[in-house]
């Protein structure tokens, strides 16, 4: 058996593509922004793959950036919730 030429691939810089963060994001806060924060995440991988380097690190911001909104979604609706029972006088 004659040996194989070695095949040319170019490196390619990592871009990380937040898809844990968006999952966990989806399960445990606000859905509908998790959902989002997915389809980002997994646009990722695709264009680094296919060399749009830029494009992916495009993708792999608006992933954290959904990510992040809905892990707050949370933490905004239990202050607004906390907020309107000590405005009622619930804590009283």
């Amino acid at each position: 058996m004659a040996p194989q030429a070695p095949v040319f691939r170019p490196q390619v810089e990592f871009v990380p593509n937040h898809l844990v963060w968006a999952i966990l994001s989806t399960l445990f806060c606000c859905w509908p922004l998790g959902v989002v924060a997915i389809v980002y995440a997994t646009r990722v991988d695709a264009r680094r793959a296919g060399g749009d380097v830029a494009g992916a690190w495009d993708a792999s911001r608006k992933a954290r950036l959904w990510a992040m909104w809905s892990a707050l979604s949370v933490l905004i609706l239990f202050a607004g919730i906390i907020l309107l029972a000590a405005i009622d006088g619930a804590f009283k």
